[in-house]
């Protein structure tokens, strides 16, 4: 099985090349990429697993533009977006792993049309049928897991906007590049799997990494960290 995993933000980047001081670094257009081979001895123990990292870059744009280079020059089986999110204050914890069922791009206006049905144009549902989590179990220690909808935007949670976030979406969590990766995958019928580590809470006070990007550099370090630590778990309960 051919896998691509797309790290999104430039501090999750720097966290990867930390983790494997090792990798051969190449150059796309769009940001740096390495092979690279999961030892089992840092994970379950499951067999070896060859993948391509690729930087894909922050926001929407790159996001959707790197999804789609490495989907045509690598033909993934698996698509894999690894990376932070943030929470809402009193409906998810810091530290907490989204495993995203449906994502959905929040900061379209329209004043022509139907604002609603340009948002839903840009939705996607994330197909996890080829996912056995029905075997995962929870081991001592681990960050909790929370499956739903993360929805994007080219910002950073807006205080202003989580009532509506929440009223209208359900949603307790967000991020910039999840929405545009999830659609441009299901427009190539790429299998998908996104998860983000909740790094930081937003609450009407407003941003506790807000001013202080220091605590989302330090909690990046621990989510991502985490992440590649779960991951031959994840790709182990392939159908």
């Amino acid at each position: 099985m051919k896998i691509a995993i797309i790290i999104s933000a430039n501090a999750e980047w720097r966290v990867v090349k930390e983790l494997y001081p090792n990798l051969e670094i190449q150059h796309s257009p769009y940001g740096e990429f390495a092979n690279l081979t999961f030892d089992p001895s840092a994970g379950s123990g499951r067999r070896l697993r060859p993948a391509i990292l690729f930087h894909g870059g922050w926001g929407k744009i790159s996001a959707a533009a790197t999804a789609q280079y490495v989907i045509d020059h690598f033909q993934p089986d698996l698509l894999v977006n690894l990376g932070t999110c943030g929470g809402f204050a009193g409906r998810i914890e810091t530290g907490t792993i989204m495993l995203v069922e449906r994502t959905l791009v929040y900061d379209i206006i329209e004043q022509m049309g139907d604002g609603a049905e340009a948002i839903e144009h840009y939705a996607t549902d994330i197909d996890l049928s080829w996912l056995d989590t029905g075997r995962w179990k929870m081991e001592d220690g681990q960050s909790p897991i929370v499956r739903g909808l993360l929805v994007s935007a080219d910002r950073d949670i807006v205080v202003g906007d989580i009532p509506m976030l929440i009223e209208k979406y359900n949603a307790v969590a967000a991020d910039w590049e999840s929405g545009a990766i999830a659609w441009v995958a299901k427009k190539n019928n790429t299998r998908l799997l996104i998860l983000r580590g909740v790094s930081d809470l937003v609450s009407g006070d407003g941003g506790e990494a807000y001013g202080n990007i220091e605590i989302f550099h330090e909690r990046t370090k621990t989510v991502m960290r985490g992440l590649f630590r779960q991951l031959l778990d994840w790709l182990g309960k392939i159908k």
